[in-house]
């Protein structure tokens, strides 16, 4: 009997439970201290699984309670389930969200006026039909500052059906500001002092397609006003002939800030930040078949072909009916007073025709060679700004537009 005890003494070295431990651990007694070390760690690690399975189904209870409470599941859940590409839910809720096209669906043209933008609109409703994209136009010419119906326009153009291009003589429009998708912008310039000239001209004698053309245009205009020679006015700084009126392509760009009108470097850089920002491209007039040429390659699904359209003899006379009337050529010493006065808006065309060259470089073509044109040299002083009268109206349609400006 003292033998067997010895035997399941601590120190004997024998397993007291040669068949493993009973259920629930020793006994208390000689050598349950030894058991209950070893099942320490393993009483933890089911703790933490057993903590871990109760918190997984409390998230699978909350769940079924946002489902009951919202009439449906939680959206993070349908986001997750589109996510993982799980289509039950669209197909019991309506049909799935249209995908996005493999080019740009949405195109503006803002065209700049007398900068050959008739020319373009006539290939766009050529090209609309051949390739099936949506082209927008307006029947507002004369109206390109915006205050309260830039939100209506951005909404107009941004429900229209995609693919589409809108086209209309209007300065450029922030859709993210009025909470809308910013679409790509695409646009053409030319000479400051050749677009004022054809638009001089143009406004009293319009062109080869009708003889009553700028009756249309301009009824009201008195006698002596449509034919006021070029040189007098602006010579004697009469308001057509001066600033802010001159102050013309500039805000195409800048935008729809009532800052954006006044001649200056704060209009003249927001306008360059946006060209950089928000145009896909900004062609020169006087380069129209590279432009032309750099439109196909960047947007084919809208100007696929558009070059052998442009160089059909049947589009070349349509081409030449807008051509301005009997434009005449000013004295040496009215152009240099209208660099003076536009000094600000040749400082942005020849910012954006190095960028146009640039950019044609890059695709390997080769600008035409030719003398560059001298920019003047400002001497004199000259006033920016002509008073012109603004009605209580405009005042406070601008002041709106302030406010908008500063959130």
């Amino acid at each position: 009997m003292k033998k067997k005890q010895q035997q399941q003494h601590p120190g004997s070295g024998a397993d007291p439970w040669p068949h493993g431990a009973p259920l629930g651990g020793a006994p208390p007694g000689l050598g349950s201290w030894k058991r209950r070390v070893s099942l320490l760690p393993l009483l933890r690690f089911s703790l933490r699984d057993y903590g871990f399975c109760m918190a997984t189904l409390l998230v699978f209870c909350l769940g079924s309670l946002f489902y009951q409470l919202g009439g449906g599941p939680p959206r993070f859940l349908l986001d997750l389930r589109q996510y993982l590409g799980n289509s039950t839910y669209l197909d019991d809720h309506g049909p799935p969200p249209s995908k996005a096209l493999p080019f740009p669906s949405q195109v503006v043209y803002n065209r700049v006026g007398k900068c050959g933008s008739r020319t373009v609109v006539l290939l766009l409703r050529i090209l609309s039909e051949k390739h099936g994209f949506n082209l927008v136009t307006s029947d507002i010419h004369n109206k390109t500052r915006l205050t309260k119906e830039q939100m209506e326009l951005i909404k107009n153009i941004s429900t229209a059906e995609q693919p589409y291009l809108f086209t209309r003589h209007v300065h450029f429009l922030n859709f993210s500001r009025f909470g809308g998708d910013q679409p790509v912008y695409i646009n053409i310039i030319r000479d400051p002092v050749n677009r004022f000239l054809s638009n001089y001209f143009f406004r009293r004698f319009g062109d080869w397609r009708g003889e009553q053309n700028h009756m249309i245009r301009t009824p009201s205009m008195r006698q002596e006003e449509r034919y006021l020679d070029i040189n007098e006015c602006i010579l004697e700084n009469y308001p057509e002939c001066s600033n802010p009126r001159l102050f013309y392509i500039i805000p195409y760009f800048c935008g729809q800030h009532p800052r954006c009108r006044e001649p200056g470097e704060w209009a003249l850089e927001r306008a360059k930040l946006n060209v950089n920002e928000n145009f896909l491209l900004v062609g020169i007039l006087e380069e129209l078949e590279d432009v032309l040429l750099l439109l196909e390659r960047f947007l084919p699904h809208y100007f696929k072909g558009v070059l052998s359209i442009y160089k059909d003899p049947e589009h070349r006379k349509l081409g030449n009916m807008t051509v301005t009337v009997k434009k005449t050529v000013p004295s040496p010493e009215a152009v240099q007073i209208l660099y003076q006065r536009m000094r600000y808006e040749y400082e942005f065309y020849h910012y954006v025709k190095e960028q146009f060259h640039l950019l044609k470089r890059k695709f390997g073509l080769k600008s035409r060679v030719s003398h560059p044109v001298l920019r003047p040299q400002f001497f004199l002083p000259t006033p920016l700004e002509t008073e012109e009268p603004i009605d209580d109206e405009e005042q406070d349609d601008e002041k709106w537009l302030e406010d908008i400006y500063k959130r």
